[in-house]
């Protein structure tokens, strides 16, 4: 009998090889485990715990270095676990309480890592037209606030992804999947 683990992988396959495409060539083309986006996602200001476990699963499924989540416990939530889909046992988890962000984002300037965030702010540049530095920590900010002007008083390059429509608002997922691209894009798919 086959665990689910099994079962999923041996789905795919199936399903993969109907449309004509091998399970086995997917892995063989991606990139090894061992190369990582040099990018830490911060979600230490995101509150939802769904958005914290897709971006735990995005930045896991783009290989990023690591996630920041503000509380560690909320990894053990169900909530989380529905949506990380067991990311947070391949990608490194670390905790960043919103008091100790600033501190933090000051210490890794320190270690070389530039602070980019993801706001919609006079200064912000489009994802589209620039350039991602690594390492690089991308910052992202509470779901409805955004970041505050502390924070952004920190921030080496800001961030802000093109909008066609008239909400011109994108969830703090659905944002930082984007960011997670767009770094792996440029820096370890191309």
């Amino acid at each position: 009998s086959l665990d689910d683990d099994s079962l999923d992988v041996v789905t795919r396959a199936v399903s993969e090889r109907r449309r004509g495409r091998r399970f086995e060539d997917d892995a063989a083309a991606a990139p090894s485990r061992d190369a990582r986006v040099r990018v830490v996602v911060c979600a230490s200001l995101v509150e939802k715990i769904p958005n914290v476990g897709g971006l735990a699963r995005t930045a896991e499924v783009f290989s990023c270095e690591a996630v920041v989540v503000p509380d560690l416990a909320m990894v053990k939530k169900a909530e989380f676990e529905a949506v990380s889909v067991t990311a947070e046992k391949w990608i490194p988890l670390l905790e960043c309480r919103p008091s100790n962000l600033l501190a933090w984002l000051r210490d890794m300037r320190d270690k070389g890592y530039a602070i980019v965030a993801l706001e919609q702010a006079s200064n912000s540049a489009s994802l589209t037209s620039v350039h991602l530095p690594t390492p690089a920590v991308l910052l992202l900010g509470h779901e409805k606030e955004g970041l505050d002007a502390d924070a952004l008083a920190l921030v080496d390059l800001c961030l802000e992804i093109p909008q066609l429509g008239v909400v011109r608002s994108l969830n703090v997922h659905v944002a930082g999947a984007l960011a997670i691209w767009e770094f792996a894009r440029q820096h370890l798919l191309s």
